[in-house]
């Protein structure tokens, strides 16, 4: 019996879409949860989706490249999904005009404060050059991310595990930062969450409301445009003073 099951597994691990179709499993189970919780914010989607395929690779063994040859798929539709969110932005085209000075403002405060607070707290602690490279653009979505550390001397793959881990702390924390700071704006709300917090504070920004997912949108495209073109030359300064 345990021969045929082992059988088994070998001929479906051997098929890219075994992995595909848990990821969507693992997502769809993590959604039932946070619906099960009232929609908590500490029952967040991603996070226990992410749990549950770490538990799985670990418990059957399969590497991440294996894990990738399936799960690709879903990562291509990531781009069509950032497109997509143009539509609810251009719903909101009027809020964002007329908070243009503002946004702008927000933009290039927040995109420096997240990548010289990244920056610094890794210098505090003793971390490497490259290491401190790759945290600096841990608020930016994870491809762009990827791009600009392995451009100015980052480590990619630890890249990526940092702006994962802020995007989760981004969107289950932003509810209790913004209730102690009494922040209550839709607008103000969304465009913090995506900027500090990405594609995942983003979706989360859209289970709070269609503005701040808006304004979650705006942010998160802008600050990896402002990113991308900031980061190389603090990379340069760094560098120097190393």
């Amino acid at each position: 019996m345990n021969r045929d099951i082992m059988g088994l597994w070998v001929y479906l691990s051997a098929s890219p879409l075994l992995w595909l179709t848990l990821t969507l499993l693992a997502y769809q189970a993590a959604i039932s949860i946070h619906h099960r919780t009232n929609n908590h914010p500490l029952a967040n989607p991603v996070l226990i989706a992410v749990a549950i395929l770490v538990l799985l690779l670990t418990a059957t063994g399969t590497s991440y490249q294996t894990y990738f040859s399936g799960a690709q798929f879903v990562h291509f539709l990531l781009g069509p999904a950032t497109v997509a969110l143009a539509i609810p932005l251009y719903t909101q085209f009027k809020r964002v005009k007329a908070m243009l000075l503002p946004v702008i403002v927000g933009l290039v405060a927040g995109s420096l404060t997240a990548i010289l607070s990244a920056i610094a707290v890794a210098r505090w602690f003793g971390a490497s050059l490259p290491t401190q490279l790759s945290l600096a653009p841990k608020s930016v979505t994870t491809p762009i991310a990827m791009g600009i550390a392995e451009r100015i001397g980052g480590i990619p793959s630890l890249t990526a595990v940092v702006v994962v881990i802020t995007g989760v702390l981004g969107a289950v924390g932003a509810r209790y930062v913004f209730r102690m700071i009494k922040i209550h704006d839709p607008a103000i709300e969304g465009f913090a969450i995506g900027l500090a917090s990405h594609g995942i504070g983003t979706a989360r920004a859209f289970q709070l409301n269609e503005q701040s997912g808006a304004f979650a949108a705006l942010a998160m495209g802008l600050n990896g445009a402002l990113t991308a073109l900031l980061l190389p030359s603090i990379a340069s300064w760094l560098k120097t003073l190393a």
